[in-house]
């Protein structure tokens, strides 16, 4: 990984964090959801004059990916409703590197130095153990724990999706920009089915729909490139990162607590990426 791509993972990172703080800071979380969804569509389709047109190659990855997508954003968007952000979001983000570097080694045939499995376990157990702080405060919500371990499935899922599809379309770019616009079509349509006036409130949600929608978009764009300068599985480990960023716009930002336990879990993934970067050069 070089020093490039690990700076793009990284800025990834932190855009991520932030629209994942929109939508757990809205009063209507669904609405946020729907309004990011809603924006990096928006971003996607006004991408599409400029970029190539993804290969043929890549349009099955594309369909599984934007299923993927709908779920990871379904389940997400549950969680949110039941648990905090420095819950929700490290369980979620902490699983994903671990079922991806997983899914490389023994699906895909990719091999890893000592160095960086340690990294991506490192990365991993220090985003997870930062939602096990809430049994501390006594506050755990277990049916939050439970929706974000399956959103976490669903990101790995997705993950790897993208990293082979962008692969074979021939351009990160154009890849994306197609996803973002009919997952955000196809996402719109549901939320107008399943709950009427959602997709209204959405809209009427301009901060969410272009900050939030043109973080994630850019973040993921970002992303979806790096996959295809580098293994999925590093680029993943690195892009979960963000639960330190996560943990300052929770702490700082959404008014959360802040524990010795969660600056130590903060540290561990912060040495993971380290080591990580260490271990790829």
């Amino acid at each position: 990984m070089t020093g490039l791509v690990f700076a793009v993972v990284i800025l990834a990172a932190a855009l991520h964090a932030a629209w994942n703080a929109l939508v757990k800071g809205g009063a209507d979380k669904s609405a946020a959801m729907v309004a990011v969804v809603v924006g990096q569509g928006l971003f996607g389709a006004a991408l599409l004059p400029f970029v190539p047109f993804p290969a043929a190659e890549s349009w099955p990855y594309l369909a599984g990916s934007v299923v993927l997508h709908m779920l990871y954003q379904v389940f997400l968007m549950q969680s949110y409703r039941f648990g905090d952000l420095t819950q929700v979001y490290p369980i979620a983000r902490g699983v994903a590197p671990l079922l991806v570097a997983l899914t490389s080694a023994f699906i895909l045939g990719v091999t890893f130095s000592s160095l960086e499995i340690a990294a991506v376990a490192m990365i991993s157990i220090g985003i997870a153990s930062v939602s096990l702080v809430r049994r501390g405060d006594g506050i755990v919500q277990g049916k939050a724990a439970v929706l974000a371990l399956i959103t976490g499935c669903f990101i790995a899922a997705y993950s790897v999706t993208d990293g082979l599809g962008a692969r074979q379309a021939g351009t990160a770019l154009g890849y994306y920009g197609v996803l973002s616009a009919l997952d955000a079509v196809i996402f719109a349509g549901l939320a107008r089915v399943w709950r009427p006036g959602l997709l209204g409130r959405s809209i009427a949600l301009k901060r969410t729909l272009f900050l939030g929608g043109g973080a994630s978009f850019i973040a993921y764009a970002l992303v979806v490139w790096a996959f295809t300068q580098a293994p999925i599985a590093l680029v993943t480990a690195l892009r979960e990162t963000s639960i330190i960023f996560a943990l300052m716009i929770g702490v700082f930002l959404l008014g959360e607590r802040l524990s010795l336990a969660k600056v130590l879990s903060t540290a561990l993934t912060l040495a993971g990426a380290v080591l990580l970067r260490v271990g790829r050069a």
